[in-house]
């Protein structure tokens, strides 16, 4: 792509997308707290530079890396059901992309041996595109955000945003792309960050704390053709609520309502009592819930439990799908029980500071999201940690196969933006805006680590194709 054809690109509208237009820096009416003002967190940021200069950023070679990735993978696996891991590898060994989304292990040990500025933030852990979606919020608005936490930890800022750069290239290699304009799409996501955050960084903290981005407002920032993908795409998710969770995934046996098997990927366990043992851990979530919440799951009883199987990074973890019926009218309920395991940060960032990973899942979730599920629980039982939440209620995710190119800049531009939001709620928006700055810097170096990634990827994805031909690993496709 030609430089004429860059200078074209047309970035995200962000106060379009946020509703900044209407907000301007408060009038400090105090001094700070803590004799830290945003001034002096920013001059904090740019002192960073000294240590970390933001080209180094650019940095991966190849070359110089030495890890076994079959022994990185091993070690993931841990904690998992054995019977499992082959299904894993078969997901994984899909395409470079499916691969990359199942090896969040192995982008943190190499994210490790990189030099980073220290400052950090709530982190996603695994904030590639998919990770990403629309929701409902307990007020019913569909919302934008990040939507996994699995690896959520205090980490540095820069392993959420170089990972999501690196899926950008990666997916836009498996839609076709050309390879300068999945390296633009990439830079333009660092540029809608770091402009998203030096924005963020003249608001009062709470009008930080209460930006949220609206499904509506994305097709507003859009241009036409975007603005009607994203209409038709909310109307899709609207649709997908516990009633049509339930029409899709239930039969009626003997007149009673029962969860579909569709081995392997959902299935009851006949050689265990998962009825029994999930109905005992539901009751001690629901104890841990706030007093009205509660009271609202008090009002149902479990109808039907199932394991499941789910995504491609989760695979082999235990989670269950759990039917639930109204006490009063029969409606139902449709919850997810997952399995937490440590996060995938922890050997790199330090351990997690909650008594348990579960509750590590859900405090970084309500820490990064702007709205949660009323349903966000978490217990532990036989020392395994689970999180509860409710299944399908109006999510949604983009196809991004099916975005135009420009679509797909778009939506590259969208999850960064959405991401420095969630940063910005744990880790005041001055600091890393300081560290950024008002250029590009940071934006072409993303844009260079990216590629380079991208191209590790590969190579990573190749060696698990040819152990998997070798039978040094068992891959089986559940498809």
């Amino acid at each position: 792509m030609g430089k004429t054809e860059r200078e074209t690109i047309r970035p995200l509208d962000l106060n379009k997308l946020l509703g900044l237009n209407g907000l301007k820096r408060a009038a400090q009416v105090m001094e700070p707290a803590d004799g830290m003002s945003r001034a002096d967190l920013k001059a904090i940021g740019r002192e960073c530079r000294r240590r970390v200069p933001r080209d180094a950023h650019a940095e991966w070679t190849t070359l110089k890396r030495d890890r076994s990735v079959l022994a990185l993978h091993r070690k993931a696996t841990a904690g998992r059901i054995r019977e499992l891991i082959p299904v894993r590898f078969g997901r994984m060994l899909a395409n470079p992309f499916a691969y990359f989304r199942g090896a969040p292990a192995v982008m943190a040990h190499d994210l490790a041996s990189l030099p980073n500025t220290g400052i950090c933030t709530q982190s996603c852990g695994d904030a590639h595109l998919s990770n990403f979606g629309a929701y409902a919020s307990p007020e019913r608005r569909l919302v934008f955000d990040v939507n996994d936490f699995d690896e959520t930890l205090e980490a540095p800022w820069e392993c959420d945003i170089k990972r999501l750069a690196s899926s950008i290239v990666i997916a836009g290699r498996d839609k076709g792309l050309d390879e300068n304009f999945s390296r633009d799409c990439a830079v333009s996501a660092g540029r809608a960050y770091r402009e998203l955050l030096a924005q963020m960084a003249e608001l009062s903290v709470m009008e930080i704390w209460y930006l949220s981005i609206d499904v509506e407002e994305i097709a507003y920032a859009l241009d036409s053709a975007g603005r009607a993908n994203v209409k038709k795409a909310a109307r899709k998710a609207r649709k997908k609520d516990s009633l049509q969770a339930f029409r899709k995934l239930t039969e009626q046996i003997d007149g009673r309502a029962r969860i579909r098997d569709n081995p392997p990927v959902v299935v009851h366990d006949r050689q265990t009592d998962d009825h029994a043992r999930v109905r005992r851990l539901l009751r001690r979530y629901a104890s841990t819930l706030p007093i009205g919440r509660r009271r609202l799951i008090d009002d149902f009883q479990v109808v039907d439990v199932a394991r499941t199987v789910v995504g491609v990074g989760s695979v082999g973890t235990r989670c269950f799908l759990v039917l639930l019926a109204a006490k009063a009218d029969g409606s139902p309920l449709l919850l997810q029980v997952k399995q937490a395991l440590p996060s995938v940060l922890e050997p790199y960032a330090g351990a997690s500071k909650w008594s348990s990973h579960a509750e590590r899942v859900i405090e970084g979730q309500l820490l990064m999201q702007a709205a949660s599920d009323p349903f966000l629980g978490h217990i532990s039982a036989n020392r395994r940690d689970f999180y509860v939440r409710q299944l399908r209620d109006m999510k949604g995710s983009a196809d991004v196969d099916a975005m135009t190119p420009s679509g797909f800049m778009d939506y590259s531009q969208l999850c960064a933006a959405t991401l420095a939001r969630a940063h910005a709620r744990s880790c005041h928006p001055s600091l890393i805006s300081g560290y950024l700055g008002s250029n590009g810097k940071f934006d072409e170096a993303l844009g260079e680590f990216a590629v380079a990634y991208a191209d590790q990827n590969e190579l990573d994805y190749e060696v698990m194709l040819n152990a998997a031909k070798a039978g040094r690993i068992v891959a089986e496709s559940d498809l």
